[in-house]
Formats: structure tokens, C-alpha cells, sequence
């Protein structure tokens, strides 16, 4: 379910040039890791939510019934609970470790939602209509929908926007955000990690198949992005791809992940 709406996120201040970003290869290195750290977790979310999607859309009495539904994390396990159309009762909670796509354990027993599910369904519905304000400048193109992940983040939340698609043969990398919040939902700061949403391809109009994929970021966004990774863990496994790469122009540098190896490789531009 490639449209669903389905953590620890390494803020630094940097002061980037108009050019160029120097920075020593630690510091390089514990930025990279960090953002891998926090694509996995965005991964892991949206991995259950796709999965949990399909189980319960495949259930017609579910599916009937679903209004919407609340991934998060319980230890070491993603929970995904659907919500009846009244938003007051859990209906289906599906249970996934280690990424995997079948849960580890089924419950569609119906009961009162938990104060967690509680919390993120107020910021959820709290968040969205903010989201209208032109200052933030989100934006849906045809064809794609925009998919939710929040995050607790010390003691307020981060809400995640990525792109999702029902397109074959498409990687929606771009158009993804990144919002703070208060207990509450109230937005107090926000991101945009690309200027644009960039489909990628993974066939060619001769019917070949892609087997890389580049793209450039600005001086402002000088890594990779958690949402990058997301986004790639996500789609690849339907391609030929297992890595992409996207420039920096303000690192001088290439910088590529393997999905396979969970790896990012930092590749100086000639």
C-alpha cells in the first residue's frame, strides 16, 4: 500500500557558505550516522503502516469499518492500531519487528485507544489544518499523496510529510518536510528537505531498467536526508536499484547509499 500515510533525528548548526561546507570527516561521519539512524527508524514506521494497510484492506469488514489508523513504537516493536470511523476505538492492531513484512502479532479484538494512540490522534488532527498556511508551502502533485510519520522528540514531537505513489516504476524521492511540535500540535518549526518533488524513474522508455539514481541537493541541504533514505528503503525492492546518490554541492561530494548494506559512502566529486 504505497500511499499509506504510514526516530531520533541529529539536529547540528552549521553555517554553510554560498559555496562551499568544511567539516572535519568525524564530524562527517557522526552526521551521516545519525541521519542513517533516523531513516531506519522512518523506514521502520511506514515498512508496518504499508504492510498493516494491505492485511487490513484486504479484510472487508475492516476496511469498511477503518476511519483511520496510528503507527508508533513500543519498546522494540512498531504498532499500527486502525481506528473506527469514530476515532474512539482501536479496531485492528498489528505488531512488526525488525522490518519485517508479516506481523509478529494480530489483534482484532476492539477496545478503547491508549493514551499514546490518544496523544498522536490530537497532534495529528491538530497539525493538519496548520498545514494550509502558505508559509509552509506544502504542496500534493497529482498522482502522490503525502504520508504522515510523528515522532517523539524530547519533550515535543516531530511530524514528518514523505511522498508516497501508486506508480510503477517511480521513486518519489523530494517534496518532504519535516515539522516540529508541541504537546499540543502546535507547529513551533519547520523543514523542507527539497525544493520540489523529483520522480525517479527505474525504467527506460527502451524497457531497460535503471540501476543508478542521482540527485543534486543545495548548499542549505548539504546531506543526505533521513526522508532520502526512507523513501529509497521503501521503493527500492520493487526496482533494480540498491543504491542511489544524491551530490552536494556544498560537501564537494557524492554522497551514495546501499540498502542492502545499510551503508553510506561519502565520494568526492572530481
Amino acid at each position: 500500500m504505497k500511499q499509506t500515510i504510514g526516530f531520533f533525528f541529529f539536529f547540528m548548526s552549521i553555517i554553510i557558505s554560498a559555496q562551499s561546507l568544511t567539516l572535519s570527516d568525524k564530524a562527517v561521519k557522526k552526521k551521516l550516522d545519525s541521519i542513517k539512524t533516523e531513516g531506519n527508524l522512518l523506514y521502520s514506521y511506514e515498512n508496518a503502516s504499508w504492510h498493516a494497510g494491505d492485511l487490513v484492506g484486504s479484510n472487508k469488514r475492516l476496511a469498511e469499518n477503518t476511519g483511520s489508523y496510528i503507527t508508533y513504537q513500543k519498546n522494540d516493536t512498531i504498532k499500527t492500531s486502525f481506528l473506527n470511523k469514530a476515532g474512539n476505538m482501536v479496531i485492528a492492531e498489528l505488531s512488526f519487528k525488525n522490518n519485517q513484512t508479516k506481523p509478529v502479532k494480530e489483534n482484532f479484538k476492539e477496545r478503547v485507544i491508549n493514551e499514546t494512540e490518544g496523544t498522536l490522534k490530537n497532534i495529528r488532527s491538530t497539525v493538519i489544518p496548520q498545514l494550509s498556511d502558505p508559509k509552509y508551502a506544502v504542496t500534493v502533485p497529482q498522482g502522490y499523496s503525502l504520508n504522515m510519520i510523528i515522532i517523539p522528540f524530547n519533550e515535543n514531537y516531530k511530524v514528518y510529510l514523505i511522498p508516497g505513489t501508486a506508480q510503477s516504476g517511480v521513486i518519489p524521492f523530494g517534496n518532504d518536510y519535516l515539522f516540529v511540535s508541541d504537546k499540543k500540535g502546535n507547529i513551533i518549526s519547520h523543514k523542507k528537505f527539497h525544493s520540489r518533488l523529483i520522480p525517479t524513474s527505474t525504467v527506460l522508455e527502451n524497457g531497460g531498467t535503471v540501476t543508478m539514481s542521482t540527485h543534486s541537493h543545495l548548499a542549505t541541504n548539504p546531506f543526505i536526508s533521513a526522508t532520502d533514505i526512507c523513501t529509497f528503503k521503501l521503493y527500492a525492492p520493487f526496482t533494480a536499484l540498491e543504491e542511489f546518490s544524491v551530490l552536494s554541492t556544498a560537501l564537494g561530494s557524492y554522497i551514495k547509499y546501499n540498502y542492502k548494506k545499510d551503508n553510506i559512502e561519502v565520494v568526492k566529486n572530481p
